[in-house]
């Protein structure tokens, strides 16, 4: 994890001093915001949504990794959810050669994933937003194969 110094602390939602980027692709969203005329506001893991994971028959807690408030093309105020997660976690995994050790965790991973993600748009959905996953393809980080 790295701390993020914003250029423009007015913009962030939350303790300015302790913004915690927990990856590079998270550091690069948060530039994105910091710099973009277009997001009015934004804060990290400000969001918490209650979920059941399957995964674990577990009732959990999702920091969501961001919230952000910006103005549309026609000045429309929106406000998003916003997971990072690479586009790998975002599918359903497929055993082929791993080790089965390996496609467990993936299918743990990927249903956790499923859970928070359903109930974040939900939640979404009820307030007025939209729940966006953002992958290395969206970030601009990868090109997609075809």
């Amino acid at each position: 994890p790295k701390i993020f110094k914003p250029m423009n602390p007015s913009k962030y939602v939350g303790d300015v001093s302790n913004i915690i980027a927990r990856s590079s692709w998270e550091l690069k969203f948060l530039r994105w915001c910091d710099s973009n005329p277009s997001v009015k506001r934004y804060a990290s893991e400000e969001i918490v949504i209650p979920y059941y994971s399957k995964a674990d028959g577990k009732h959990r807690r999702y920091f969501v990794d961001f919230i952000v408030e910006m103005v549309d093309v026609n000045w429309k105020t929106q406000k998003l959810l916003i997971e990072i997660k690479p586009y790998e976690q975002t599918i359903q995994p497929q055993r082929g050669r791993k080790r089965e050790q390996t496609f467990l965790n993936e299918c743990y991973t990927w249903q956790v994933n499923q859970d928070k993600w359903e109930a974040a748009s939900d939640f979404a959905n009820r307030h007025g937003m939209k729940f966006i996953v953002m992958t290395e393809y969206e970030l601009g980080l990868a090109k997609k194969r075809k």
